[in-house]
């Protein structure tokens, strides 16, 4: 796949209007938005995303077209996950409802600078060293097998968050305000500038995003190896993320099979990723540094059908059991 520069320009260009929107439209007037005002962004920034998908596969093709789609569905399952991150967040900061958007907006702005150095590492670890496969398909079945034990955890047990050490260092060595002071993240009074909680809780925001990227980057990179499709997929999920939360963050809770659903997700792509790399074998140790082609290699079509169903098989029956739950529960409520 050959990008132009002059792609890479539209792709930041499209980006950068996305967030211009979201500040101008959103953000500049603190406020709580509607459930219908989610879902009327959260429909449009998939649309959007849908769209240069549609480009993407009008210009480079097929295959590429159908890489970008699953990455991209990919991205947006595991980012889901994101979104308890940032309900611990936002209420251990106490961060007031109307500030609660630019505070996601700025998170995910770093998290994107983040993610587009951790994206262009690791296309030039795949270029060079292709053993970087197992390395990615290790730590994914790693990760599977994690989120099935936090979904076999006591659900009654809440995760305390705790600030990234970069924050914590932060408060210590810069003096922070009481409290929030509107929207502002710095403060000058008496003197001295001081930085406010809202700034810190976008910075928690932003960092906290690292450990999702140590997933979801090797994840997409066994759809598509294009640093290209990888950073746009990644970009479209995360900018879709700030409405999302207002539109589902009171449903999360209804998801209760979302660890059981990703897990099945993240062991798939791991085995992929490992079969990958023993379909390109370079070590010695290994067959003698010869393929090792036991198992077929799935075609992009097939991982594409199997993350989307995963989904719909995780939203549906955990929607069945939470009614079911909400029924038993029902009787006891009113008495």
């Amino acid at each position: 796949m050959h990008v132009h520069a002059l792609a890479w320009i539209i792709l930041a260009a499209i980006i950068v209007t996305m967030i211009v929107v979201d500040i101008v439209g959103h953000v500049r007037t603190p406020h709580e938005p509607t459930l219908k005002e989610a879902a009327s962004w959260s429909i449009a920034y998939i649309v959007i995303a849908l769209v240069f998908g549609a480009i993407v596969w009008a210009v480079w093709g097929p295959q590429y077209g159908q890489e970008y789609l699953g990455g991209y569905i990919t991205e947006k399952a595991l980012s889901i996950d994101n979104l308890f991150v940032f309900v611990i967040i936002l209420s251990t900061f106490r961060v007031p409802r109307k500030n609660q958007q630019e505070v996601l907006l700025a998170g995910i702005v770093i998290a994107l600078i983040l993610r587009l150095l951790f994206i262009l590492a690791g296309a030039a670890l795949i270029e060079n060293f292709s053993w970087v496969f197992y390395i990615f398909g290790l730590w994914l079945a790693w990760t599977a097998i994690s989120q099935v034990r936090e979904g076999a955890g006591n659900e009654d047990d809440e995760e305390e968050y705790r600030p990234p050490s970069i924050v914590r260092a932060v408060s210590r060595i810069v003096p922070v305000t009481d409290g929030f002071v509107g929207s502002r993240i710095l403060y000058r009074h008496g003197g001295r500038t001081y930085i406010t909680p809202l700034l810190l809780c976008v910075l928690a925001i932003g960092t906290a995003d690292v450990m999702f990227a140590v997933d979801s980057i090797p994840a997409i990179y066994s759809l598509t190896s294009e640093a290209y499709l990888v950073f746009a997929a990644n970009a479209f999920s995360l900018l879709g993320l700030r409405q999302l939360y207002f539109l589902i963050d009171g449903l999360l809770d209804r998801i209760v099979f979302l660890h059981y659903g990703l897990a099945a997700i993240l062991g798939f792509i791991g085995f992929k990723l490992i079969n990958h790399a023993l379909h390109t074998n370079e070590l010695f140790f290994i067959n003698g540094g010869r393929e090792v082609a036991i198992v077929p290699e799935p075609g992009i079509a097939f991982s594409l059908g199997f993350i989307v169903v995963t989904i719909l098989i995780t939203v549906a029956a955990s929607l069945l059991v939470s009614r079911a739950r909400g029924g038993e529960d029902a009787p006891a409520r009113g008495r």
